[in-house]
């Protein structure tokens, strides 16, 4: 398999920590891209966007929770609880993890924008939805397993890292004391450690 990534995207960092959880990082050749340019991700992807995975089969998948299953199917599952409330709590964690991250990507691209392209509306917007995004994840923080044991655990470790990268003098641990003690732990784990974000 192939995955098409970005290292500044929270998405396809997420795929590389689910996949190192799950033990299939192995089957994976990572290939870096410039989404923005690419050639070759837009003829796969008719979005562009990073991840994207191209399976053994030649068929392509994109979009990371899409990409997270396929590759959860294949290791034979681990972290998708089966149906009930431990799995929607999950896909809840998961859902609100990536809404912070769509967030502040989209806040930081308008903040490295001229002032006559910004809309401050806007910025007001995505502002307000990653603070409320962490307050809600902050009430649930003493329910985060210890590791990274389900999909929901392995998207908020990834948002928050990607909170450190973009912003490292922004204090979104203020306040959030359980999930600044539970980051603290995963942040150390391997997975984690080995796709930490960097400027490309």
């Amino acid at each position: 398999m192939k995955l098409f990534y970005a290292p500044t995207s929270p998405f396809a960092r997420k795929v590389r920590v689910a996949a190192h959880e799950i033990e299939v990082g192995d089957r994976i050749e990572l290939v870096l891209v410039n989404p923005w340019s690419d050639a070759e991700l837009r003829s796969l992807n008719p979005l562009a966007k990073v991840p994207t995975l191209v399976r053994d089969d030649g068929q392509v998948l994109f979009e990371s929770a899409l990409i997270c299953e396929y590759l959860d199917h294949l290791a034979a599952g681990g972290l998708y609880p089966a149906p009930g409330e431990a799995r929607w709590s999950a896909l809840l964690r998961q859902g609100i993890a990536d809404g912070v991250n769509a967030a502040a990507g989209r806040l930081f691209a308008d903040e490295h924008r001229s002032s006559n392209e910004r809309s401050n509306g806007v910025m007001q917007r995505q502002a307000a939805a990653i603070e409320a995004g962490l307050d809600r994840l902050e009430r649930d923080a003493g329910t985060l397993s210890e590791g990274l044991a389900d999909i929901g655990a392995v998207s908020v470790a990834c948002a928050l890292g990607y909170l450190d990268f973009r912003w490292p003098d922004r204090a979104w641990r203020s306040g959030r004391n359980g999930l600044a003690r539970w980051f603290a732990v995963v942040g150390q784990r391997s997975s984690m450690v080995a796709t930490q974000h960097r400027s490309p």
